[in-house]
């Protein structure tokens, strides 16, 4: 295992090669889940700070949002070629802040350069549409423009790759961006901050186009309710959201949520069972079980249970769990001790409703203060309390069904609805499950597992999941205003509806 010093060497070394100015300061201290010890202090921003980042924010903004589309794709397509000169910096700072094993640390950063691609070829597509007129002689047209101060606020599990499907949209759409990053991951929102600022430099952008604020959440909370804030896009918790939304809209502000999930995978009696258990595992396991899509329930036909619920056991007890920067580990460390609290409670609660614990949900002594934890999987009579709630660790709840009708009515009554899947060789099954009667989640896959989404789609669910799409597709429209237009080319001037105030 890694020592606090090491850690804290990868750390600045990266933070060296993007040329970070390090706050010092005592307002919050680095701190990583592998050792669960702190590195250094960094400054905080106070509430005037933030006035202050807002007011520049918003001037950069009218300046900004007259820059052509292309050339704001500039700035994007800069950031991008940087992001791909220091894949590796960032991924080792990604690790050392949130525990994640090399792989995901590599792919999130991967996603962040193809989501910069993405955004430079929309630079050239933010496109309107023309509608048919009643009236002769006119044309009706809508225009998207800039929406204006965009502030982003991104939880520990993704501290970068979320940041990024937000700011790279936001900045080809001529806004400007305020980044107020987990209080968990200062260190990796530092780095990618100096990096596109860099990227401002390169392109001769407006300075403060772009601006990171670290900050507690009083301090913070001006961010939530400055008038001049056009859009809060937030990613967290239900409870976050909940906090959110109200505040914004009281001001008539809007808001792009990503909240929780409590995701399922639905195993038919056709299923390719080899291929259900690697992706249930993966989407159960991976990240230890700290993604928004982490796999939390399996809905399995009762004639399958048995050898599904033994082939994940045997996968679970062969997962390695560790220092997350040894090659072979696939399983981190949780982000601190509260979490595996929570974990132990649901546990808890669970056995209490007759639950069964089959493998996992202990602690691990890895030689060092960081919580390692086995991921445990349970066999539940049915859908109780607790597993209609999001822990977010490795906890996975298997329980069967009878008749598809009796699965998807289990597998949508949670009240969250981000990422789905089923297994099945059933096209029947399939079509039904993404039908409109089917999932209720913004995320509906076949075959695969709830995790690990391409950026080319809209990202986002339903219900306390928050309603809000970010990364592909069209999701750039939330970043943007909308302007009907109506062009009257005629010598006359007719009414619509054949009005006549003749």
């Amino acid at each position: 295992m890694r020592s606090n010093e090491d850690l804290e060497t990868i750390a600045r070394r990266t933070l060296d090669a993007c040329l970070v100015q390090i706050p010092t300061g005592d307002g919050l201290h680095a701190r990583s889940p592998i050792t669960g010890q702190e590195f250094f202090g960094l400054a905080t921003a106070s509430v005037t700070d933030v006035d202050e980042v807002v007011a520049r924010a918003h001037a950069a903004f009218t300046l900004w949002r007259s820059v052509p589309a292309p050339q704001r794709g500039a700035l994007v397509k800069a950031l991008g070629r940087l992001l791909e000169d220091h894949k590796e910096d960032l991924a080792d700072l990604v690790t050392v802040e949130v525990g994640k094993i090399r792989s995901e640390a590599l792919g999130e950063i991967q996603e962040m350069i193809d989501v910069c691609d993405f955004a430079v070829g929309l630079s050239r597509q933010l496109d309107g549409r023309t509608m048919p007129s009643e009236r002769l002689g006119h044309r009706l047209m809508e225009t998207w423009h800039p929406r204006g101060v965009v502030t982003v606020i991104s939880a520990f599990n993704f501290p970068a790759a979320v940041w990024s499907w937000n700011t790279a949209i936001a900045l080809v759409c001529g806004d400007s961006v305020i980044w107020k990053p987990s209080e968990l991951t200062p260190l990796t929102s530092l780095a990618c901050s100096a990096l596109l600022d860099r990227a401002i430099a390169q392109t001769g952008a407006p300075a403060h186009v772009h601006q990171v604020v670290i900050a507690d959440r009083s301090s913070a909370a001006a961010l939530i309710d400055d008038p001049r804030v056009a859009l809060v896009s937030a990613t967290g918790s239900e409870r976050m959201g909940a906090e959110i939304a109200p505040r914004v809209a009281a001001r008539f502000g809007s808001t792009l949520l990503e909240l929780g999930g409590n995701n399922a995978a639905i195993v038919a009696p056709s299923a390719d069972l080899d291929l259900a258990v690697r992706g249930i595992v993966f989407a159960a396991a991976g990240t230890a079980g700290q993604r928004c899509t982490t796999m939390r329930r399996v809905i399995v036909h009762e004639s399958l249970a048995d050898e599904l619920i033994g082939g994940i056991e045997t996968a679970y007890r062969g997962l390695a769990v560790g220092d997350p920067f040894e090659a072979g580990t696939l399983v981190g460390p949780l982000i601190n001790p509260a979490a595996y609290a929570r974990m132990e409670e649901s546990i808890a609660r669970a056995l209490a409703d007759g639950g069964t614990l089959i493998v996992g949900g202990e602690r691990i002594d890895a030689g060092s203060d960081g919580v390692y934890v086995r991921p445990a999987l349970m066999r539940m009579p049915r859908q109780t309390a607790v597993v209609r709630e999001e822990t977010f660790a490795p906890l996975l709840y298997v329980m069967t069904y009878s008749t598809m009708g009796e699965a998807i009515a289990m597998h949508n009554d949670v009240p969250q609805g981000l990422s789905s899947s089923i297994f099945t060789l059933n096209q029947r099954e399939a079509e039904e499950f993404m039908s409109a009667s089917g999932s209720d989640c913004g995320i509906v896959n076949v075959n695969i597992g709830t995790s690990g989404a391409e950026i080319g789609g809209a990202f986002g669910g339903e219900k306390s999941t928050g309603g809000g799409r970010e990364s592909g597709s069209d999701s750039w429209r939330a970043y943007m205003r909308r302007a009907t237009n109506t062009i009257n080319y005629s010598t006359s001037l007719p009414l619509a509806q054949g009005v006549n105030f003749g």
